[in-house]
């Protein structure tokens, strides 16, 4: 009976924890969309993107009064890499232009498109952010949890960072010296999107490190992650933008869309 009790407890804390993980991103994003309502720029929101999970980090470990542990060092490590590199990457390609899609929104909202903007991309962002975000609070708040052999999926979130690392480095390298032309050389030899690749093996990573504390649920977020990346948000829209360009009948029949060719 004491442990069904203690079980029910701390479901219960696990609820309220997720639910308080809400306030910083509610704060982040309606803060954004203020910025945004200013600069005229809806794409403001992508670069706090990833910060926005260092932010929910930070506030865990308030919660948590500080007592992260090991593996919370570890995991500060990895999403400061991500979010540093992530916000810098899109940063450098926004150059101070809205994004074409906002700016689209924004021409067929007209002079509503300052409160649609709200819910359509600030306050849609957050909530995919609080449930994507389910590894992160699940490593931080289970910080004294014995190291397993799940362990490994800090491992495998390195790799998928490195991976879509690389694939944009070699992106920009190839648009610096032949804009406008397809690059179907280095890791995109091997599939046409091992940025959002990449992206997800991050995200399936501290999925399966969650799993390691007891938290197998987050497990979804990194479901969710995938499909978002995969089938809605990522793969779709710029195979939209690649398919425009020269050689792509051939580049698409020949390199697999998301999983490499390994042969």
């Amino acid at each position: 009976d004491s442990g069904r009790v203690g079980a029910r407890l701390e479901l219960k804390g696990s609820k309220v924890a997720a639910l308080s993980d809400a306030i910083p991103i509610l704060l982040l994003v309606v803060g954004m969309w203020l910025v945004s309502l200013w600069k005229r720029d809806a794409g403001l929101m992508d670069m706090a993107w990833g910060p926005g999970f260092v932010l929910v980090a930070l506030w865990r470990s308030v919660a948590m009064k500080g007592d992260i542990g090991l593996r919370g060092v570890l995991l500060f490590v990895l999403l400061l890499l991500w979010a540093g590199r992530l916000a810098w990457h899109i940063a450098r390609r926004h150059k101070g232009v809205e994004d074409a899609r906002y700016a689209a929104w924004r021409r067929e909202s007209g002079a509503s498109w300052w409160w649609r903007s709200l819910f359509k991309v600030f306050l849609l962002q957050g909530a995919v952010m609080w449930a994507v975000a389910r590894p992160v609070t699940a490593l931080l708040s289970f910080p004294t949890v014995g190291f397993s052999v799940w362990e490994s999926g800090a491992l495998l979130a390195l790799a998928g960072l490195l991976w879509e690392s690389v694939a944009d480095a070699q992106l920009a390298a190839h648009r610096r010296r032949q804009p406008g032309v397809l690059c179907t050389t280095g890791l995109w030899s091997l599939h046409r999107h091992p940025n959002y690749f990449g992206e997800a093996i991050f995200w399936w990573g501290l999925g399966l490190w969650a799993a390691a504390v007891g938290a197998p649920l987050a497990l979804l977020s990194s479901l969710l992650m995938h499909l978002l990346l995969r089938h809605v948000s990522g793969v779709p829209m710029l195979e939209r933008s690649m398919s425009r360009k020269p050689g792509w009948v051939d580049y698409a029949a020949r390199t697999p869309v998301f999983w490499p060719r390994l042969r």
